[in-house]
């Protein structure tokens, strides 16, 4: 459990007020106060995990599956053309636990892709420099 206060934490427990979307044993769903677009939703884990990555594999599961679900239903509702699915592993994130931000979209919506700049690889050993030091990593994770 958090060390401090944490908004989510306290939205999972009832004890601060939310437009809950779903309710469910290891997962909540609720529209984001400040939208991209309306039917912008979140979605946590109940449990306070800040990050992605400090996500019990037990849990990664219900949550991604969650996900699906609720960029399906949020696309119904809204009759979206599709959904903006993220998250941000502490830079960018405004509420320090691990959360999903689903968003409805729809062609010329104004919204191009990633909301930064894009980077080109100086070329081709950049990229296997890369790709290599990434394997590596991932091999011991």
């Amino acid at each position: 459990m958090a060390t401090h206060p944490c908004l989510f934490c306290e939205i999972a427990q009832g004890r601060t007020p939310a437009h809950v979307v779903l309710d469910e044993p290891s997962v909540m769903g609720f529209l984001d106060h400040r939208p991209l677009f309306p039917g912008h939703c979140l979605l946590i884990p109940r449990t306070h995990h800040e990050v992605l990555t400090d996500l019990p594999a037990d849990l990664v599961g219900p949550l991604f599956t969650t996900a699906q679900r609720l960029a399906r239903a949020v696309e119904a509702a809204l009759a979206a053309d599709g959904s903006f699915v993220a998250i941000n592993n502490r830079v960018s994130q405004s509420v320090p636990h691990l959360h999903v931000h689903i968003v409805p979209r729809r062609q010329k919506d104004g919204l191009k892709g990633f909301f930064w700049p894009r980077y080109k690889y100086s070329g081709e050993q950049e990229m296997t420099n890369l790709r290599d030091a990434i394997a590596t990593a991932f091999a011991s994770c």
